[in-house]
């Protein structure tokens, strides 16, 4: 978002709105040597918003806090010229506004944004010589900035990836001609039944542990990224999960994907997983074969804990009487639907029933809203459509586990319902690009739908 300053003239002039400061307060720290403005307008939003117990009003009064350490024990003479951000005295400074602000005729008073674009347009007629650019999450802000002739951006340094299509997938499709830039100094030995490979070449610099490596055609390869030491790589064949001989609770993968993934979620080494794919690529099936495998067969984990963001595609049904997991059930469907699959081959309707109430009772529907504070042991925990979370709030989950707990986000970047978060910026972009080179994490890229071919279908072309 920032550039190196040259001269003082290079020193640009910020607007924050007040849904950057609510989606992250931290803000304040990160334009560097730039100056930021804060309209009387922000602050009368940042008083509205900090009653209750959501995210959003947690940030609302973050903010505030951090405002008050800044100004605490200044004059109003300080206050005025400007506070400084950081102790170096070489970065930005934080003024407020001090100045009322003509609207232009065309916008209404009432608005809060037109208060803050009039707050742009009297910065730009006092200081000519700066760059006045607003930072917005709203569109239809920058979109009104654009046409009054201000500079509008939106608050970017909360992006992992500038591109999605960048955004780290867990497998190397291998070239063809793989082999003959990478195995004239191959070692190759077999270990408990392993085949295991030492590998030199270009391509290895940018592997990661637990990253899959596959190769398509006639004799097809599969692998997984054991470490890397160096200039090498130490990788070993990967596990077929399409075979049925090595199916996990009656469920195969049906295709190298799944096969990976069933793979990460199998491994008590991989405390951390995370799946992101369309809908139907089988992401909550394989999790939940692989959790009850371990919790049930293996006993491996005690039980189940599943959760999601409580975010409603249409209107929001209101109201919801009863216990935390009573009030969890709508949104569980997907839970039960796998359920179902899970038991549909124990004999008759009646040995289907109790397959699926003893599966129940080791599966615990749990609310984010009650996770804070909380430690998990020995606990096999889903984070379902996690895409919905924030980074401070997958932070605030990921860390809830203790000894022997594997956690496993599933999500879908291509369907985010929460405001303001975007492919790039969301809780699950975050995770998968900050784990990527950690020995004990792992991520695939589920991108065959399985469900039907008409989902598969509606998945591609609607």
């Amino acid at each position: 978002m920032t550039r190196p300053v040259t001269s003082p003239m290079d020193r640009r002039l910020y607007i924050l709105d007040t849904n950057v400061l609510l989606h992250d307060p931290s803000a304040l720290f990160r334009f560097k040597e730039h100056d930021l403005h804060l309209p009387v307008i922000v602050l009368e939003e940042l008083d509205q918003g900090k009653k209750g117990m959501t995210e959003i009003a947690r940030n609302a009064r973050q903010a505030s806090r951090y405002l008050d350490d800044l100004i605490r024990g200044r004059s109003q003479a300080e206050i005025t010229a400007g506070i400084p951000l950081f102790t170096t005295g070489e970065g930005g400074r934080l003024h407020f506004q001090t100045e009322p602000a003509a609207l232009p005729a065309a916008l209404p008073r009432w608005s809060a944004d037109n208060q803050l674009l009039a707050s742009a347009l009297h910065l730009q007629e006092r200081h000519p010589e700066r760059r006045v650019i607003i930072v917005s999450k709203d569109i239809n802000l920058r979109i009104k900035a654009a046409v009054l002739g201000i500079h509008a951006e939106d608050y970017a340094s909360d992006q992992v990836v500038e591109d999605l299509s960048t955004l780290y997938r867990g497998i190397d499709h291998l070239p063809p001609d793989f082999w003959e830039s990478h195995a004239r100094e191959m070692e190759s030995w077999q270990e408990e039944g392993i085949t295991w490979y030492r590998l030199r070449g270009p391509r290895v610099a940018r592997w990661h542990p637990n990253q899959f490596l596959l190769l398509e055609g006639e004799q097809p390869f599969r692998a997984r990224v054991e470490r890397i030491e160096g200039d090498s790589a130490v990788i070993r064949l990967a596990r077929d999960y399409t075979s049925p001989t090595h199916d996990v609770w009656g469920i195969t993968a049906r295709n190298p994907e799944q096969s990976f993934a069933l793979e990460l979620l199998m491994d008590p080494e991989v405390d951390f997983v995370s799946l992101s794919g369309t809908a139907g690529t089988g992401k909550t099936l394989l999790t939940l074969a692989a959790g009850l495998t371990q919790t049930l067969e293996h006993k491996r984990y005690q039980e189940i804990i599943m959760t999601r963001v409580t975010v409603p595609v249409g209107e929001d049904i209101g109201f919801l009487p009863g216990t935390e997991e009573e009030k969890m059930t709508p949104w569980m469907g997907a839970l039960m639907d796998n359920l179902e699959v899970l038991t549909a081959g124990e004999g008759g309707a009646w040995g289907q029933a109790a397959s699926r109430e003893l599966l129940s009772s080791r599966i615990r529907v749990r609310s984010l809203n009650f996770m804070r504070g909380r430690t998990f042991l020995n606990r096999f925990i889903i984070l379902d459509e996690a895409q919905n979370l924030t980074a401070k709030q997958m932070k605030t989950l990921v860390t809830r586990a203790g000894p022997g707990t594997k956690v496993v986000c599933l999500g879908n970047l291509a369907q985010i319902d929460t405001p303001y978060l975007t492919e790039t910026s969301s809780g699950l972009s975050w995770v998968v690009e900050r784990f990527r080179a950690w020995e004990h994490s792992g991520h695939i890229t589920l991108q065959r739908g399985e469900r039907s071919r008409l989902a598969d279908f509606a998945s591609t072309h609607l």
